[in-house]
């Protein structure tokens, strides 16, 4: 292994050489905040219904450094200390934490109105996965007709031609997974009950 500035070169291949900065942003850290009730729903919402940590959205949405300088500009004091704020303590990695203060600092804003309009930036993907839940809890009630309907043709097959009949065990197979789906589709239909009743 060959070390040149910046770059490793291994068995013939040159590649990056991780900095000590890079590999200690990613350690977590505890940062509290300042933030309305809905926006940490909001985030808590998100996470629970696409299975994702919430310090993983936190990190993704903060270490858009772009995104942050453009929300900073837009960032208006007084509407922001009008809201009704709660505190809450997130664990997020230490290169977000030091993009927000850097991005708060540069351009004279807090890191809590930085957060907080942030987190609107999920509003339109809550909607968008609350229209999502309404079509799948309309799946799921189809699938239930069907699957009403397949047991009852099962019933059919297992009395003409037998429990053992090849067409008879092939049906009853499909009937089985489509139960088995249903299943997987009803928790999904159950985690999103969330957001459903999240107001938008």
């Amino acid at each position: 292994m060959e070390i040149k500035e910046n770059l490793i070169v291994m068995n013939g291949i040159t590649l990056p050489r991780p900095s000590s900065f890079d590999l200690r942003g990613r350690q977590s850290v505890r940062a509290t905040f300042k933030l309305s009730a809905k926006a940490i729903e909001a985030l808590g919402i998100l996470a629970v219904h696409l299975g994702i940590k919430q310090k993983s959205i936190f990190d993704h949405l903060i270490e858009d450094a772009q995104s942050l300088r453009t929300i900073a500009q837009e960032v208006d004091p007084g509407a922001f200390n009008e809201l009704d704020r709660v505190q809450k303590t997130f664990v997020i990695s230490r290169k977000t934490l030091i993009s927000l203060e850097e991005t708060a600092g540069k351009f004279n804003t807090s890191r809590d109105a930085l957060v907080e309009l942030s987190i609107q930036r999920l509003l339109p993907i809550i909607f968008r996965e609350r229209e999502k839940h309404k079509k799948r809890k309309n799946i799921l009630n189809e699938i239930e007709y069907f699957i009403s309907q397949g047991l009852m043709l099962l019933d059919e097959l297992e009395s003409d031609l037998g429990e053992e009949d090849p067409v008879t065990a092939k049906f009853k197979g499909s009937i089985e997974n489509l139960v088995d789906a249903r299943t997987h589709i009803e928790a999904l239909v159950v985690r999103g009950q969330l957001i459903e009743r999240f107001d938008v």
